[in-house]
Order: structure tokens, then C-alpha cells, then sequence
């Protein structure tokens, strides 16, 4: 029988891409998600008899503990994410973030496998002119960091696992995220025609939605030999400023207008620089530019129409 591979959030940004690529490779998934956005954008899955959807809260211990129960590869996606939507409700951001994923390392067996998605703004406001490794100590300047952080000690603390610190997310997915720095000055620069930057000189390191699902797969078909660390994963070439983002968005948008703006100040004050070697080395890296990412983005935001509120 095919390995079975739960997957909770698994109707969010990364879940949708992620379910689509582990279908395509033979495997059984089941999602469990809470619909916290709407309705999925998984009905293209439901005649695909390896496919599951269960509607439920990861933090349903019952629930959880029954689809735990069945699964090979577990994979937690389902987080509150984001600066802001971490502090708009703490209590629910915690819950999920940590909470949750505590409950799960304790239902489950040493012979499931655990492969868990963290973010590498746990690095928070390095100096943006040296490489962070995995090494780095880890200094998270938000909630959502923080529980992230958190998060992923627990999971390393578990046999059988593995953590991704993930670059910042770009490309498409069946459920669009327009806050992704990418995603966002590209979808500005084709309604709008122009970006106001505050602290353009602010590194991030970004990677594309597919490769995640890539490397996820990855991680799937040999935990073997990476499992008990953590590993950055971004693309390499794609160590910039958010200024030098908007400047290559505009190479691709000629009528862009880019104001760097010398008063004011970016709430997010992440800044730094990511080496993505110890991946690289253990047999995976990045391989969708950001070039293709801003043509498929340009691409697809063609398809988006008038706005609900907007008559042009």
C-alpha cells in the first residue's frame, strides 16, 4: 500500500501545491483543515482515490489522535502565519503554533515520520552582510517567530523528524497569499504601477512555492539521512534587498514607479542573509528562479479581473 502522508493545513498556500505534487508521485494524503479562508481549492482533488479531506481543528486531541493513528509521514502545516495575523489573536496563534504541534510529537510513534515547516525569520535582525547557517543563534523579533522557534525545538526534540527554515514563499497556489513580499510587489506594480519602500537595504532570502513541495518530497524519500536537523532552504540567488526585489520587478514591469522612501519605517524589521549549503550538500537546492516566479505571477494576476470593490 502506498505511504500514507498527513497533512494538516493542507488546504493553505503550501498544503494546496504540496497535496497536488505528493498525489502526482503515488502517495496517499489526507488533509485535515479547519477552512479558516474559505472554502478548499482541493475539489480537482476528490476523484483522486488516494485523496482524503477531513474538516476538523489540529487541536482536537480526538481527532487528531484517530488520524495520527493511520498515517506513515506527518506533516504540519496548519499554523496561524505571519506577523500580523500572530498578533491580531495570540491566543490562537499560540494554540495552533505550539500547542498543537506539542499534542501531535506525543500522539504519534517514533516510526512516523515528522517533517515540519519553520520560517527563517527566526534569525530576525541580523546584520544582512553575513551568512546565517543553521548555526546562527536564533533571534525571532515577532510572535509568529517566536512560536515558530518554539515550535521547532519541539519537533527536534522528537525522533524521527526534520525542520525546513523556509525562505520567504513566491509563485502561485490554488490558495493565493498576496501579503508574500514577492507575490505583493509584483501583484502592486501590475493594479497599482507603483511601490513605496520603506528600509530598502533589508535582505530576505526567497524561495518558490513548487520547490518547497519539492523538497518536502524529498525529505519524504530520505529521512533516513537527514533526519535530527534543521535545514534553510531558499534559493541562493536570491539573497536581496527589498530594493533590489522592486528594481527586478520593474525589469519585467518597465512602468513601474519605485519610491524609496528616506522617512519611515518598515514594521518588520527582519534583515539578513541565508546560506542554504547544509541542504545543498545533504543532495537538494532550489531550482525555480525568481525570474520564472515574477512572469508566472504576472501571469496569473491577469486572471484576476476587477477587484470586488473596484469598477477598472
Amino acid at each position: 500500500m502506498a505511504t500514507h502522508v498527513l497533512l494538516t493545513g493542507g488546504a493553505g498556500y503550501l498544503g494546496s501545491v504540496l497535496c497536488e505534487h505528493l498525489l502526482d508521485a503515488g502517495y496517499r494524503v489526507t488533509v485535515v483543515d479547519s477552512l479558516l479562508h474559505g472554502d478548499a481549492r482541493l475539489f480537482h482533488l476528490c476523484a483522486n482515490p488516494r485523496f482524503e479531506f477531513v474538516r476538523g481543528d489540529v487541536r482536537e486531541e480526538g481527532l487528531m489522535g484517530r488520524l495520527v493513528a493511520s498515517a506513515d509521514v506527518l506533516i504540519p502545516l496548519a499554523a496561524v502565519v505571519g506577523a500580523p495575523a500572530c498578533d491580531r489573536d495570540p491566543w490562537l496563534a499560540r494554540s495552533t503554533n505550539v500547542d498543537s504541534i506539542r499534542m501531535l510529537t506525543r500522539l504519534r510513534a517514533p516510526s512516523q515520520a515528522l517533517i515540519y515547516p519553520t520560517t527563517n525569520s527566526g534569525y530576525g535582525t541580523q546584520t544582512g552582510e553575513v551568512y546565517c547557517t543553521e548555526e546562527t543563534p536564533l533571534e525571532p523579533i515577532t510572535l509568529y517567530g517566536r512560536t515558530k522557534v518554539e515550535a521547532e525545538q519541539i519537533v527536534l526534540d522528537a525522533p524521527n523528524s526534520v525542520t525546513f527554515r523556509l525562505a520567504t514563499v513566491f509563485g502561485f497556489s490554488p490558495r493565493m497569499r498576496l501579503d508574500l513580499l514577492v507575490n505583493h510587489f509584483v501583484f502592486a506594480a501590475v493594479t497599482d504601477g507603483y511601490l513605496v519602500i520603506f528600509e530598502k537595504d533589508f535582505k530576505r532570502n526567497y524561495v518558490h512555492v513548487r520547490d518547497v513541495a519539492d523538497c518536502f518530497h524529498f525529505a519524504i524519500e530520505n529521512m533516513d539521512q537527514i533526519g535530527g536537523r534543521p535545514y534553510n532552504f531558499g534559493l541562493d540567488a536570491a539573497n536581496l534587498s527589498k530594493g533590489e526585489l522592486a528594481l527586478k520587478v520593474k525589469e519585467y514591469v518597465p512602468n513601474l514607479f519605485v519610491h524609496f522612501a528616506e522617512f519611515g519605517s518598515d514594521p518588520d524589521k527582519r534583515n539578513y542573509i541565508v546560506s542554504n549549503q547544509r541542504l545543498r550538500e545533504a543532495g537538494f537546492e532550489a531550482r525555480r528562479s525568481l525570474d520564472e516566479g515574477i512572469k508566472e505571477l504576472i501571469k496569473g494576476y491577469r486572471m484576476f479581473g476587477r477587484g470586488a470593490f473596484k469598477n477598472a
